[in-house]
């Protein structure tokens, strides 16, 4: 006997690449959906000055990913924009994405979601800023996982001033960053910008760079091209293999911080993130960032290093990561400790059938087609196209996936969601897509799509 069919009526948190790119998707595929903003624009992490307070955009900022790899498949990236866009290229960009989609009639802005509570037979109730409780049969979180600052936890305590990355703005903002002891601990892509920048002869500053893994420091361009079109794996080889191939590469490209004074690296090249800096290289050559190895504790305005020397400061800045943070949900039913979240496909959590994540990735080299890879599967799901195996399936699949992206790289929080994107878009498209509609055809829609008894 058949069931009377109700529209499926989507949530999406967030109107960020992932929100945008998720509402998108469910549009072309005629999904009922509203994305919730807390934000009065659109663009996230990439909306400098979000009064969210979910942007980590600095002034200077230049986006690390060249536009090539960058670009959604659906809508490249303007061809007078240059290799490698300024912030608000990106935010203009972005922009241009949801007027030309029409994307910006389902956002609510300045609304997000303060709570999202499962419902006993499924769906959701979601209360919203306004006060508001509302009901969807599918929760889509895009809230992102670069805003939650996670600082360093050395012993002792420091006296002079401290900030974390997140809040850098430029050298007089939020702080004065001229003529001062600097310290910048980390060396991922943001401690090198402003490690660089607060560097600069002209600030007066003494600057220098504390690293516990140290990074291999690859160049933004190769012969004369944008370093990142040349990085492309294949999913018919081993990415062991691959691996290999490219360490052994490595020496071509300059990548060693050693050349440049830093610590020798604790893993090998591409077992973690690499940094790209044209320029950090330049300056801790030139004697205007003075390289060290981990703080071991601290003493007032006295940092003293693992190496046994010690050295004063007035600010520490922090480009320590950042943490998953989902706030609407309650700790104690969905949480991501240490950035540990186990995801089907970084996207489904086995058991709540209801509930998608996207753009919960570390995805090497490029995040924006990353997202919209997934949003392909998102919205197959959504209405019915797609199916999803069995719990005990994605639970071995997660182990399977996990250890083929992140078994090699450090076990560090930055690394936990970790993957390849070449390889993960090929698994999607060319494989778990296809299963899924084999599985919908044998096992009929979902329950989420509407069909009630």
């Amino acid at each position: 006997m058949s069931r009377p069919s109700t529209p499926l009526r989507a949530a999406v948190i967030g109107a960020g690449i992932s929100g945008l790119t998720s509402g998108k998707m469910l549009g072309d595929y005629g999904v009922d959906y509203t994305c919730f903003e807390a934000s009065d624009r659109v663009g996230g992490n990439w909306a400098f000055g979000n009064p969210n307070g979910h942007s980590s955009a600095y002034r200077s900022l230049h986006i690390d990913t060249s536009k090539h790899r960058l670009s959604f498949k659906d809508f490249p990236m303007p061809e007078d924009y240059p290799d490698f866009p300024h912030h608000t290229q990106i935010k203009a960009y972005l922009d241009a994405y949801a007027d030309a989609f029409g994307l910006r009639q389902r956002i609510e802005f300045e609304n997000g979601v303060q709570h999202a509570a499962r419902l006993d037979d499924g769906g959701w109730e979601l209360t919203d800023q306004a006060g508001d409780v509302r009901r969807f049969d599918l929760l889509v979180v895009a809230n992102g996982h670069h805003w939650d600052p996670r600082m360093a936890d050395f012993p002792g305590e420091f006296t002079g001033e401290t900030i974390h990355s997140h809040h850098y703005i430029d050298p007089t903002d939020p702080l004065d960053f001229k003529g001062k002891r600097i310290l910048v601990v980390g060396i991922g892509n943001s401690a090198a910008d402003i490690a660089v920048e607060l560097s600069s002869k002209a600030l007066q500053n003494e600057v220098t760079l504390s690293t516990r893994s140290s990074a291999w420091i690859v160049p933004k361009y190769t012969y004369g091209l944008p370093a990142d079109k040349y990085y492309v794996t294949s999913p018919h080889l081993p990415l062991k293999w691959q691996r290999w191939m490219i360490q052994k590469m490595q020496f071509m490209t300059g990548s060693n911080p050693e050349l440049y004074g830093l610590p020798k690296p604790n893993h090998k090249f591409f077992e973690a993130h690499p940094t790209q800096s044209v320029e950090l290289p330049l300056r801790l050559g030139s004697g205007d960032i003075t390289p060290k190895g981990n703080v071991a504790r601290l003493d007032g305005r006295t940092v003293h290093f693992e190496d046994g020397t010690d050295s004063e400061f007035d600010i520490i800045v922090y480009a320590t990561g950042y943490n998953i943070t989902f706030p609407f949900f309650d700790p104690g039913f969905i949480s991501a400790p240490d950035n540990q979240i186990r995801l089907f496909k970084r996207m489904f959590k086995p058991g709540i059938e209801d509930l998608v994540f996207m753009g919960f990735a570390q995805a090497t080299p490029t995040l924006f087609p990353f997202v919209e890879a997934q949003a392909r599967l998102l919205a197959a799901y959504a209405v019915g196209r797609y199916a999803l195996p069995p719990a005990a399936e994605m639970e071995q699949v997660i182990d399977a996936d996990q250890e083929k992206y992140t078994g090699h790289v450090l076990d560090r929080p930055r690394h936990t969601q970790q993957l390849d994107y070449f390889v993960y878009e090929h698994d999607l498209r060319a494989k778990e897509l296809p299963a899924g509609v084999r599985r919908a055809e044998q096992q009929g829609a979902p329950v989420l799509t509407g069909l009630r008894p």
